[in-house]
């Protein structure tokens, strides 16, 4: 029934059946509600001074119909259930104090259809359960060690010195000037620090303006599941066409056949990970250039997210851009997050040519504009760094990977190989759970381990329920413990 809060009508829902927020906003793209309800009992008006039409009431799945008040200006609180009433009348802003039914018919109210079928990332929420349960975070991928201090000091010197008001929209010349001598460094080719480099807010950000400058509604752009969960939520907002290929345990290699087939002069731009988040792979040298052959013989663009190119461990990374007649049509993507422990910093890069740097640029100048300048100094410091630093690196890493892999093998997981990156993946299914969001659930309250399902990676669930992905960029002592949790209270089953 419908009854007035203050001065604002709300809808009172019976609170009959529990209802998993992330599931009904995933029905919400056919916009259609799945909560519990009847005509009977969502039939009359109170506050509204319109009478109730037959418009009014929505297709629910099963045949239910369910009253939905179409009225500017509601807020969660102002949708309630019998079971957080009480908070409720509050008007609270706490997210807590409205259940998830109201804030999934919130959402139909308010967010765009291109948006209504993402969530909260899976790793704000698996970071919530942990902080909730005491949980070790292996999940989410930062370190839980803090960064260099050289590269600290430079970014203190940036602040006193007064470098704090607006930088240059596409970067301070400085961090665009070791951005091209590292580029060279690795891959041989000299590029434009003007013309052919733009400094974005993380990775993230540099995702979200190649995505949104260069490619336009109804493109078709090719992803290698499973993916880091912004690739999809991005070209979503460009109004892409996504067509998707799944890599596959053991080696997750690309089905080259399967991509062959699937490639055409319809396409628009597969986009690339590698090192891979979240199996680990690193592209071979053939995959590579079979990929290349294909996206010059079909005139296609690739994007590279290449955030994890100093963490590889048992082969050397190759950048796309660097294979014969690929740099023309590769947008190079990479951040500093990564490689200096310093994720919230959130500086990261483009490298392009100019003909696709100006669409990059173009969708940056609207999203942030510019970058933390004082960081943009000191990370232009950290990227002229002695090799003696990545190579330490790599050493710490790989200790640190052993640990872990060690640890998740004893425990009894079957655990997949991983190149590259500070993730690994395993398969749970020797637990016993049904699916890899069961699991993880699992884990944290009753083990006091993190790790994410890797479901959410994958346009098809199904084809990530067998999996989850642990972190191991934390130091060696809370590996030590997050593994002898798991042998103490994880069982086969």
């Amino acid at each position: 029934m419908l009854r007035p809060h203050s001065s604002r009508p709300s809808l009172l829902l019976p609170h009959t059946l529990p209802l998993n927020l992330y599931k009904t906003v995933g029905l919400l793209r056919s916009r259609t509600i799945t909560y519990p309800a009847t005509t009977a009992a969502m039939s009359t008006v109170s506050t509204r001074k319109e009478a109730v039409s037959t418009q009014d009431l929505l297709p629910v799945q099963h045949g239910v119909r369910a009253l939905v008040p179409r009225v500017i200006g509601f807020k969660p609180c102002d949708i309630v259930c019998e079971k957080h009433d009480a908070k409720a009348n509050s008007h609270s802003s706490e997210p807590s104090s409205y259940c998830e039914v109201a804030v999934a018919i919130f959402l139909h109210l308010t967010v765009a259809k291109r948006l209504e079928k993402f969530k909260t990332t899976i790793f704000t929420q698996m970071s919530m359960l942990a902080i909730k349960h005491g949980a070790i975070n292996l999940g989410q991928g930062f370190p839980n060690f803090d960064g260099p201090e050289f590269v600290k000091e430079a970014a203190i010197e940036a602040i006193k010195s007064g470098k704090n008001q607006y930088a240059r929209g596409y970067g301070v010349p400085d961090l665009n000037s070791a951005i091209v001598a590292r580029f060279q460094k690795d891959t041989g080719l000299v590029v434009d620090p003007e013309k052919e480099v733009t400094v974005t807010s993380g990775c993230t950000e540099a995702i979200a303006a190649t995505m949104l400058g260069l490619i336009n509604p109804g493109d078709e752009v090719i992803l290698f599941a499973p993916f880091y969960d912004s690739y999809e939520a991005t070209l979503s907002m460009a109004g892409a066409n996504v067509k998707c290929i799944t890599l596959r345990p053991p080696d997750f290699s690309v089905p080259l056949e399967e991509l062959k087939s699937t490639i055409s002069k319809n396409t628009r731009a597969i986009l690339i990970n590698t090192p891979h988040n979240p199996t680990g792979k690193m592209f071979t040298r053939e995959e590579l250039n079979t990929i290349a052959s294909l996206c010059i013989e079909n005139d296609v663009l690739v994007f590279t997210d290449e955030v994890y190119d100093k963490l590889s461990f048992e082969m050397d990374h190759i950048s796309m851009a660097s294979l014969p007649g690929m740099y023309d049509r590769t947008i190079t993507m990479n951040s500093l997050g990564k490689t200096f422990s310093l994720t919230g910093w959130k500086i990261g890069w483009a490298i392009a040519p100019p003909h696709l740097t100006w669409g990059v640029r173009q969708a940056h100048s609207f999203l942030t504009f510019a970058t933390s300048t004082p960081m943009q100094y000191a990370a232009a410091v950290a990227l002229r760094a002695p090799e003696s630093y990545y190579e330490e690196l790599r050493r710490d890493y790989s200790a640190k990977k052993a640990i872990l892999v060690e640890g998740l093998k004893a425990v009894g997981f079957k655990v997949y190989p991983s190149s590259g990156t500070y993730f690994v993946v395993v398969d749970h299914t020797p637990f016993g759970l049904e699916n890899d969001v069961a699991f993880c659930e699992y884990l944290i309250k009753e083990v006091g381990v993190v790790a994410i399902p890797t479901s959410v990676f994958y346009l098809n669930p199904e084809d990530g329920k067998n999996l989850v992905r642990f972190t191991f960029c934390k130091d060696e002592g809370t590996l030590r413990r997050a593994v002898e949790r798991m042998k103490e209270k994880l069982s086969r089953r």
